[in-house]
């Protein structure tokens, strides 16, 4: 009942006279690669990410639907159209928490393992591609900045993965309840993949 009371020995608790129990009894919980609070992960975990991404995908179709009546379509604005709000929303969700993001992103990527301040940055580098692409979604060295971010990025989470070391999730801001290693793969792989796919559709 008093958590702040602890003992190395039995005796009772000098507040509610309740029998202590050696802190050094209590079974350690689980480690596990989960947000705080936020419960065991299970597929309905994952609804936050699907439901964002197919309204991303459902805006990105529709403004490409506009554009077909209007006599401008082309695949890669449709393309662009769906990296500029991947970008901005996952930004957006980084910056909300940008704190718990980077003491988590320190933990697996390569440059924010040696240099924390890196995980503050991130998030900006992602909103600053998002911006970027609404006034030159067509930039060739935009898109090989992209594409070198987002694979870098990856490559950390996933020799985690390969390695099947456990480490702190990091949250994309504290509203997706996801595991930020199956987010970050999709996010940094899917992104650096529509990059390059764009790349050599110009």
């Amino acid at each position: 009942m008093h958590p702040e009371i602890v003992s190395d020995k039995p005796g009772t608790c000098p507040r509610c006279h309740m029998d202590l129990v050696p802190h050094n009894s209590i079974p350690k919980a689980n480690h596990v690669t989960e947000d705080k609070g936020l419960g065991k992960l299970t597929w309905k975990s994952y609804m936050p990410l699907i439901v964002i991404t197919l309204v991303l995908i459902l805006t990105a179709a529709t403004i490409s639907i506009y554009d077909a009546r209007m006599g401008f379509f082309a695949i890669e604005k449709t393309i662009s159209y769906f990296m500029i709000g991947f970008f901005l929303t996952f930004a957006t969700f980084k910056l909300m928490d940008i704190k718990g993001f980077a003491h988590g992103y320190q933990t697996y990527d390569l440059l924010a393992i040696k240099a924390p301040w890196y995980g503050y940055v991130y998030p900006f580098i992602e909103l600053f591609f998002g911006l970027a692409m609404i006034l030159m979604p067509f930039s060739r060295g935009l898109l090989v900045a992209e594409f070198v971010v987002m694979v870098f990025s990856g490559v950390g989470v996933a020799i985690k993965i390969a390695k099947k070391e456990e480490f702190v999730c990091a949250c994309l801001g504290t509203f997706l309840k996801v595991p930020l290693t199956k987010v970050t793969l999709i996010e940094d792989f899917g992104m650096a993949a529509l990059a390059l796919l764009m790349f050599l559709l110009m």
